[in-house]
């Protein structure tokens, strides 16, 4: 699968990515730009299923912003920060722990929207339980004010942080979070 920058790769329109992402630029090389920060490897940024829809689907709960407007959000704000983002989105949940397992040793941070798999996923809160990078698990709407069903998350016991019902705003609080544990 093609990729375009380190600030916007996501799995294909019509399935899901099919090898581990790679930040990559040009001729293969990992890109490792070190920014004013001093953070050399970029930040995942993780979307789970049914987010592909976003703007689409329920706007009166998750409202009318895209996937690709959260993305482009997400890559303006890290740029300001002089941080990479690599943006990445699945609804298969191997794919999802896939890359988890690939930012153990290619990210410097993680920033996840596991969706309805918060909810559900074992394996998701098993790779992620092996990550020592800073995790923020984000929810666009606020899940506690939801059906029962979505107030218990396995993904929360294992991230350094949760932020939920702020809209997507809650991505770019997620970054800001990651970058001031990655400088502290």
């Amino acid at each position: 699968m093609a990729r375009k920058a380190v600030t916007k790769a996501k799995a294909t329109k019509t399935g899901p990515a099919t090898k581990a992402a790679k930040p990559v630029l040009s001729k293969g090389k990992p890109v490792l730009s070190k920014g004013k920060t001093g953070i050399v490897k970029p930040v995942y940024v993780l979307n789970g299923p049914n987010l592909n829809l976003l703007g689409l689907r329920e706007p009166e709960i998750y409202g009318s912003t895209s996937l690709s407007d959260i993305e482009k959000l997400v890559a303006n704000h890290a740029k300001t920060q002089g941080v990479n983002v690599l943006c990445l989105q699945s609804n298969h949940e191997g794919d999802l722990v896939t890359w988890i397992q690939e930012a153990r040793t290619m990210a410097s941070g993680l920033i996840i929207n596991p969706a309805a798999y918060s909810h559900t996923s074992i394996a998701i809160h098993d790779a992620l339980a092996m990550l020592d990078i800073p995790t923020v698990e984000v929810h666009i709407s606020n899940v506690h004010k939801r059906e029962e069903f979505r107030h218990y998350s396995y993904v929360s016991s294992v991230v350094s942080g949760v932020i939920c019902g702020l809209g997507v705003k809650g991505y770019t609080l997620a970054l800001d979070a990651i970058i001031a544990d990655l400088t502290k």
